[in-house]
C-alpha cells in the first residue's frame, strides 16, 4: 500500500541553515519515497531557493520565512489538506514547535532530536531565549499523546522526565551513508591535525576548543586546528583566534558539501565536539566511518554517539584545560589513536539509513493500524 505523507519542518536539506535534523529527515524520507510512498515536505522559504521543487522524490514546498513560518503552518496545512488527502503527518519538532496536535486531523507522528533547554540561553539574546524556552515547556502537555520518534536515548530519557509516557517514544537513530563516508588511504595529514565539523553556532561552544588549542599550541607548535562549517558565530571565533595569536595554526574551511567533508575528515587525526547538548551527534558517526575518533564533551546526545575509551574520549563540558590535555595525549599516543580509529570504523558500521527508514515506516504503519482499529 502506498501512503501519502506530509512532513513539516523548519528547513529542507538545501537550505543554507540546515543541519543534522534536516539530514536525518531527508535521508530517511527519500528512502521511504523510494519504496513507493508519496512524500511532501512543507518548510520555510529562502531567498536563494525556489518556492517548490522535487529533491530525491520528495516534493518540497517552501513558504514564508524563518520569522513567520511557525505562524503560517496551521493555515498552510489546511490548504494542503484540502488539495491532498494525507494518510499521516510528520511533525519534526526542533527550534520553535508547530503545536500540530492542536489542529492536525490525520494520524500524527512527532520527531524529536533534542530540546534546547538551558543551552538556548548560550545561543540567543535573553528575549529570544525566553521565547524558545517557554515554547518548549508546552511540548510535554501538547504532544503527550502523540507517538514520538527520537534519535537517542538521551532525548528519550529527557522526554520521560518531562512527563511523556515511555510507550509513546520510539528510537529511530541517526545513521551514516556507508558508501560516501569511508577511509581514504594515504589522506591523513602528515602533521597533527585536529578538526571540528558542524554548524558554527555560539551554543556549540567551539570557543572552548579554540581556547584549549592555545594550550596545545604551546606544547605542540606544529599541531593545526581545522574548523569545517559555517554559521553566525564565525566572525566572533575568528576574532578569538586573532586575539590568541593562533591565526597561523587555525583554519576556517567554511561550509562543505559531502565529498569535501569526507576529504577533510580523512585528513584529521581526530575530531572534537565541545557542544553542551546534541540530539545524537551526527557528525560523530560521519567521522567514525572515516576512521576518525572523537573527543567530546560529556553531554546528552554525545554520550549516545561516542563510546568512551572505544571510539573516543570524554571531558566535562566547559573544562577546556582538560580538553587540551586530551588533545595532547591523543597526538602523542599513536597506538591509542589508532586503536580508537579502528573501533570507530566498526562502531559506525552499525548505523545505516536504510535501517532507520525501515523503522520509521514500521512506526507509520503501526500508527495507521491503531487508528484504523480505533475507528472500527
Amino acid at each position: 500500500m502506498s501512503y501519502r505523507i506530509l512532513v513539516i519542518n523548519w528547513q529542507d536539506i538545501r537550505n543554507p541553515l540546515s543541519g543534522g535534523a534536516e539530514v536525518h529527515l531527508h535521508e530517511i524520507f527519500k528512502r521511504v519515497a523510494r519504496r513507493g510512498h508519496h512524500i511532501t515536505l512543507l518548510c520555510c522559504g529562502h531567498q536563494e531557493l525556489p518556492g517548490e521543487e522535487v529533491i530525491d522524490n520528495i516534493q518540497v514546498i517552501r513558504r514564508g520565512n524563518r520569522n513567520i513560518f511557525n505562524y503560517l503552518v496551521p493555515f498552510l496545512y489546511h490548504n494542503l489538506s484540502r488539495q491532498t488527502k494525507y494518510d499521516v503527518v510528520i511533525d519534526d519538532i526542533n527550534k520553535i514547535p508547530f503545536y500540530s496536535p492542536l489542529y492536525v486531523k490525520q494520524p500524527l507522528i512527532g520527531v524529536v532530536h533534542h530540546l534546547f533547554g538551558s543551552s538556548i540561553f548560550i545561543e540567543s539574546t535573553l528575549p529570544v531565549a525566553l521565547y524558545v524556552s517557554l515554547a518548549e515547556k508546552l511540548i510535554p502537555s501538547i504532544y503527550r499523546n502523540v507517538p514520538l520518534a527520537v534519535v537517542s536515548n538521551s532525548t528519550k530519557n529527557e522526554l520521560i522526565r518531562k512527563g511523556i509516557p515511555e510507550q509513546n517514544i520510539h528510537l529511530i537513530p541517526n545513521a551514516v551513508d556507508q558508501f560516501a563516508y569511508q577511509v581514504i588511504p594515504d589522506k591523513k595529514s602528515s602533521t597533527p591535525l585536529v578538526g571540528y565539523l558542524g554548524r558554527v553556532k555560539k551554543y556549540k561552544s567551539i570557543d572552548h576548543l579554540i581556547m584549549a588549542f592555545a594550550e596545545v599550541h604551546r606544547q605542540i607548535p606544529q599541531a593545526k586546528l581545522l574548523i569545517v562549517g559555517d554559521g553566525d558565530y564565525l566572525v566572533d571565533l575568528k576574532k578569538l583566534v586573532s586575539r590568541l595569536q593562533l591565526s597561523q595554526v587555525v583554519t576556517f574551511a567554511g561550509a562543505a558539501f559531502q565529498k569535501q567533508k569526507v576529504d577533510f575528515l580523512n585528513q584529521m587525526w581526530f575530531m572534537v565536539n565541545p557542544s553542551p547538548k546534541e540530539g545524537w551527534g551526527l557528525t560523530v558517526i560521519e567521522a567514525n566511518a572515516c576512521g576518525v575518533p572523537v573527543i567530546a564533551a560529556d553531554s546528552p546526545g554525545l554520550r549516545d554517539s561516542v563510546v568512551a575509551g572505544e571510539t573516543g574520549l570524554f571531558y566535562s563540558y566547559g573544562d577546556y584545560h582538560r580538553l587540551a590535555e586530551l588533545i595532547i595525549q591523543l597526538i602523542k599516543q599513536p597506538k591509542l589513536r589508532n586503536s580508537l580509529a579502528q573501533k570507530s570504523i566498526e562502531w559506525a558500521r552499525q548505523f545505516n539509513w536504510d535501517d532507520s527508514a525501515t523503522k520509521m515506516l514500521t512506526l507509520i504503519e503501526n500508527v495507521l493500524s491503531r487508528r484504523k482499529t480505533n475507528v472500527q
